[in-house]
């Protein structure tokens, strides 16, 4: 589904929900996810869409390979 670029904040959730997260959750200053023991801080939606830097350090932390967010 997603290919590795800009992508909005609502579809990003919408693909780690499909890769198994729950939320997301308010908290502190940032909404946040989770996956076991993982949580996953979401940024802000202030901008229309997160860069691919940011996407790929959100994946990173949610140690999600780039093949398989491709493959969603």
């Amino acid at each position: 589904m997603p290919v590795f670029g800009p992508i909005s904040r609502t579809d990003l959730i919408r693909a780690l929900k499909q890769l198994g997260f729950d939320g997301p959750f308010t908290g502190g200053k940032h909404e946040f996810l989770v996956r076991g023991q993982l949580r996953l801080t979401l940024p802000n939606p202030h901008q229309k869409e997160i860069g691919k830097a940011l996407l790929a350090r959100i994946l990173k932390q949610a140690s999600i390979s780039r093949e398989d967010w491709e493959k969603l």
